[in-house]
């Protein structure tokens, strides 16, 4: 039975737990057309009430790619010429945690953070290549 796309996945990294999702979202232009593209990965510490969501957001840009299906996977960021990852895959999801919590986001804190994703990605796509996550080769 296929896992449910809306449904909180868990994620176990250095000991701390987290649930998170992934979500694509765009508002619509005048004439009622999708523009502003946007995924959001957000990742909640438990157990709930132990500190505020990291929200990592990838909004569409010049260089930059977020498809939102065929030929590509429903959950790619990518730069143009340059670095990718799928935030469906949980190394991938992994991957930009261990950045953001080595550039100082601190879990145990309330307020909810939302970070440009695009400032992780090259650095979240370099660990992923070598191997770093749990998913690496």
């Amino acid at each position: 039975m296929p896992r449910h796309a809306k449904k909180p996945r868990r994620l176990v990294a250095d000991g701390r737990v987290y649930m998170w999702t992934m979500r694509h979202s765009h508002r619509r232009d005048d004439d009622g057309r999708p523009v502003d593209c946007r995924h959001v990965l957000t990742l909640s510490p438990q157990p709930a009430g132990s500190g505020g969501p990291l929200r990592i957001a990838f909004a569409d840009g010049p260089g930059r790619y977020i498809p939102g299906g065929a030929p590509f996977g429903s959950g790619d960021v990518g730069f143009t010429r340059g670095s990718d990852l799928n935030l469906h895959e949980p190394g991938a999801v992994r991957a930009l945690l261990d950045v953001a919590l080595a550039r100082g986001w601190q879990p145990e804190e309330r307020p909810v953070v939302e970070v440009d994703g695009w400032s992780l990605l090259e650095a979240a796509a370099t660990a992923r290549a070598r191997g770093a996550g749990p998913e690496g080769p």
